[in-house]
């Protein structure tokens, strides 16, 4: 099993995948490895990088809101999803409205927001979607939600994400896929869970499996794959886990230097991993 994170990993800054980097990615998928892309990103958006890479032609499987919806790419059949619970999500809704913060979510190609403001306006730039202000936020969301999304000023969000933590935080994972966001799911939901629960269905272990990430949020996976790979551009605190960390980085094909060298060409990793 080969493990991809996408932004500032099989992405490069443009948000373009190198045709080595689809080269690589179809190599391993031609020699019998099933190739999993996990990101924040919701499934319209990793959908679209799945084709570019051609798995809606073959097994695999699209790993969205970092694991609370897991879809095979070929089939469209969904093998997961771990919705937040009503309760909480409305007890995030009222303290993030006590606090004077926006609140915003995604479902399919749409980006609701509580009302308008910066972040959802970088989103648009960003991403082309366009936020569409809903009056009664709070009971949209608590019909169902894969990821609540509180936008604002980092050093004031390190604040909320306190207090989130303090009267949320054992019915709640947490993640920061930009410095301006807390995203709220569902209590065990991260990257590394939802590769365990693919390799529970395809029978793989975790020495079977290459994880390669630049983030944070990428730590749980980089841990528990047997080969962990971190980029070159990616946080220090994950290089440091990793088994090994690519010379290059995702502006210079360093995914698929890796997958290269060390899937492709079964050269077993030097570097120990730290304890």
């Amino acid at each position: 099993m080969l493990a991809l994170d996408l932004d500032e990993t099989l992405l490069r800054s443009d948000l373009t995948i190198s045709p080595r980097t689809r080269a690589a990615v179809k190599c391993a998928g031609d020699a019998g490895a099933i190739i999993v892309l996990l990101s924040g990103r919701i499934l319209a958006s990793v959908e679209r990088f799945s084709r570019i890479l051609h798995l809606h032609e073959r097994p695999a499987y699209l790993v969205c809101n970092y694991g609370a919806l897991i879809q095979e790419s070929n089939t469209g059949n969904i093998v997961h999803e771990a919705l937040i619970d009503r309760q909480t999500v409305m007890a995030a809704c009222e303290l993030a409205n006590a606090e004077g913060f926006p609140l915003q979510m995604y479902d399919g190609n749409a980006m609701y927001v509580s009302r308008q403001n910066k972040y959802a306006s970088l989103e648009q730039e960003l991403t082309g979607i366009r936020p569409v202000v809903v009056e009664n936020f709070c009971a949209m969301v608590g019909e169902g939600c894969y990821k609540l999304i509180i936008p604002g000023e980092p050093a004031l969000l390190a604040q909320v994400e306190t207090l989130v933590r303090t009267y949320l935080g054992e019915k709640i994972s947490l993640s920061n896929s930009r410095p301006y966001y807390l995203e709220l799911m569902s209590r065990g939901t991260d990257k590394h869970s939802a590769l365990a629960k693919i390799a529970g269905i395809l029978k793989i272990s975790a020495d079977e499996t290459m994880a390669i990430g630049d983030s944070i949020n990428d730590e749980t996976m980089i841990r528990w794959a047997g080969i962990g790979v971190a980029m070159a551009n990616g946080n220090e605190r994950v290089k440091n886990i990793a088994d090994l960390v690519t010379e290059h980085t995702n502006n210079d094909d360093g995914a698929a230097e890796v997958i290269e060298k060390y899937f492709l060409g079964k050269e077993k990793p030097s570097k120990e991993r730290p304890q």
